[in-house]
């Protein structure tokens, strides 16, 4: 959040300075254009001034298209950046997924081959009682 206002104070201070600049520019044209001279002169200051402006003009076509280059840069190095930090994050939750689904299982068949044990043993209890019971009816008829 630092970075964040910092940045913009960083934005406000270039914004000041290119509206004195301008400001001055103009101020500067209209104090020439307004000022009691010949007209020779008036024109020589006009020329002067406006090759001040273009060299100017060119100077801050450059810093926009170096500033444009950083801002892109710095996208670029973010959407990567954010871009990793999704996919890392994807495979950890898909990891944990998979955990919790084998774990799930796991928990799940054990359940299930205690169950079929209890009714196997159940079963072979069952068994051993009707055997019981067969046997004592047989000697009983006997």
């Amino acid at each position: 959040m630092s970075q964040q206002t910092n940045g913009q104070n960083n934005g406000n201070g270039k914004d000041f300075v290119l509206g004195s600049l301008i400001g001055g520019l103009v101020g500067a044209a209209v104090a020439l254009l307004f000022a009691p001279k010949s007209g020779r002169e008036l024109r020589e200051n006009i020329n002067t001034s406006s090759s001040e402006w273009r060299e100017r003009a060119g100077e801050w076509k450059d810093v926009a298209y170096e500033k444009s280059g950083e801002w892109k840069n710095r996208a670029v190095e973010s959407s990567s950046q954010l871009s990793k930090n999704v996919s890392e994050k994807s495979q950890e939750l898909s990891g944990r997924v998979k955990d919790k689904v084998k774990n799930f299982r796991t928990s799940d068949e054990d359940e299930a081959e205690k169950a079929a044990q209890e009714v196997a043993e159940a079963i072979e209890e069952a068994a051993q009682e009707l055997e019981k019971q067969q046997d004592s009816t047989t000697s009983s008829n006997l």
